[in-house]
């Protein structure tokens, strides 16, 4: 978990980087591209069966909401400090609680509520809302992470059906012919440096998959789960060597309550 925090954190710092020249829609192309291109093995074996299904609408829905998400959420990053884009990436725990009681009829408990709503003022701590506005990447770092526990509870309603690889050929190769239009409209030639960069980017998203789902298999969620937060202190590090990023009191005291809300939610017993 601590190994895939690190690499998460590292994969965001090289969308920051290649971001303050390229676009995020072709920087989103060529990561998406890599990804089907890294899935190819595993969908050459098993085709057609990777591409049978009976929840072709589903399957669309997750892949429009995907693709709303990562471009508000990689643009949020490009442009907010490495610390604050990852606490409120956080808050997607929050919007998760609130999905999975309306969508899927989950039971809260008052602790979970109070939780929720404490980790909604730490949302309110960062972005700091007031009658001059609201920084408006903030606002699409939210809106992204909002958008993110959507998704999950769209992928554990596929998984009920279907195959992992039935999952993941739709949403890369729906995402990669999406983001084909808005890169070649946009299209700025990639220096070698940033071409390596995108390439890298792709390649820890696998290790972070692979890191999570081993330390989950290794922990119950609970005990896993915390160890998430320390991307806090790896991105608040990461921003302050390469991008001179020092995070604001602000920042940390949302996280703090977001985070506690993370925790509450995780822990046994939580609905009492």
């Amino acid at each position: 978990m601590l190994a895939g925090g690190l690499f998460a954190t590292v994969m965001v710092t090289g969308i920051k980087f290649v971001g303050q020249r390229l676009p995020v829609l072709e920087i989103l192309f060529f990561r998406q591209m890599f990804v089907f291109i890294l899935l190819t093995p595993i969908l050459t074996k098993q085709f057609p069966g990777a591409f049978r299904t009976q929840r072709l609408k589903l399957h669309l829905s997750r892949c429009a909401i995907s693709i709303v998400a990562m471009t508000t959420g990689f643009t949020a990053i490009v442009h907010l400090p490495l610390a604050e884009a990852t606490a409120i990436s956080f808050s997607r725990a929050m919007f998760a609680t609130l999905l999975a009681i309306i969508v899927l009829k989950e039971v809260v408990g008052i602790r979970r509520w109070s939780a929720t709503i404490i980790g909604f003022i730490g949302v309110l701590v960062i972005v700091r809302p007031s009658p001059e506005g609201v920084n408006e990447y903030a606002v699409m770092a939210l809106f992204s992470a909002a958008l993110v526990a959507c998704n999950l509870i769209m992928t554990k309603s596929l998984t009920t059906t279907e195959r992992p690889s039935t999952i993941m050929a739709y949403h890369a190769g729906v995402l990669t012919v999406a983001y084909a239009v808005p890169c070649w409209w946009l299209w700025i030639e990639p220096t070698w440096t940033e071409m390596g960069l995108i390439v890298g980017i792709a390649l820890l998203m696998s290790m972070v998959q692979y890191c999570m789902i081993r330390g989950y298999k290794e922990a119950e969620a609970s005990a896993a789960q915390p160890l998430e937060y320390v991307r806090l202190i790896y991105a608040a590090g990461i921003g302050f060597i390469i991008f001179a990023e020092v995070p604001v009191i602000w920042t940390w005291a949302g996280a703090t309550l977001i985070i506690y809300t993370m925790r509450r939610n995780a822990m046994k017993g939580g609905d009492g």
